[in-house]
């Protein structure tokens, strides 16, 4: 349970408290829903560049308009956002691309097609982060073979490695409250679930963003997060340890 209250000066002293215990304090961050170009996304580049923030940029292969590749930088990887972001769910089921009664083999072919779209664009890193953040366990074993090797969700994780040859680095901070009218969560929410994970996550702790649903605090509470001393921001490349394969 998260506290309110917290500030700036709080999260600074854990971190310090932090890295005095020799634990490095490593943040990364991911994006999702991108697909077109348009000012949203356009001030997300720019607030990446302009603070040589790494950013991990996950894009709806179905809905991707080359435009947006366009306005890409160095700084940015690009991930697979399921394929085409479509609510499959059951009734009583809650919201995912990837329904219970969807046949594997059916799931499995639809993300092989969202990465071949994805496959050769610059910075793209084969790493699925999964529409509303979720995914069916029975899946996992089946994404090494169709060429995907990370997945990134939401929350704590059990595992490193929940299927051989595929590594998971998922997000904790999701800095929209989706069930308050699709706002900035709060400046102190924020930094207390932030501290939260500081506290029991020794991997990188990941922050959540949506450009297109953004408020003025949550660029505001952004612009503040990224001048933050003491941390390092990996990228996605780095957070999942990953190489691009050689090309002869």
């Amino acid at each position: 349970m998260t506290r309110a209250g917290v500030t700036w000066v709080d999260l600074a002293a854990e971190i310090q408290r932090r890295s005095d215990a020799g634990r490095a304090v490593e943040f990364w961050w991911r994006d999702d829903d991108a697909s077109v170009p348009n000012g949203e996304v356009e001030r997300l580049l720019e607030l990446s560049r302009s603070h040589r923030m790494p950013l991990a940029l996950a894009v709806i292969p179905q809905q991707a308009d080359a435009g947006l590749f366009a306005l890409l930088h160095e700084h940015v990887a690009v991930l697979q956002h399921g394929t085409d972001h479509r609510n499959r769910a059951a009734a009583g089921e809650k919201k995912t691309e990837y329904p219970a009664a969807e046949p594997v083999a059916a799931a499995v072919a639809r993300i092989s097609e969202g990465l071949k779209k994805l496959s050769s664009v610059s910075g793209f890193i084969p790493v699925l982060a999964p529409p509303w953040n979720r995914m069916r366990k029975d899946l996992l074993d089946r994404l090494p073979g169709i060429g995907i090797r990370g997945i990134s969700a939401y929350g704590p994780q059990a595992r490193r490695e929940p299927a051989p040859g595929l590594r998971q680095v998922n997000t904790h901070v999701d800095i929209v409250a989706w069930r308050r009218g699709k706002c900035f969560a709060g400046e102190d929410e924020m930094l207390a679930l932030a501290l939260s994970h500081l506290r029991s996550t020794d991997g990188p702790i990941g922050w959540l963003t949506h450009h297109a649903v953004h408020d003025a605090a949550a660029w505001d509470f952004l612009e503040r997060l990224f001048t933050v001393r003491g941390v390092r921001w990996l990228s996605a490349a780095e957070a999942f340890s990953y190489t691009a394969p050689a090309h002869g």
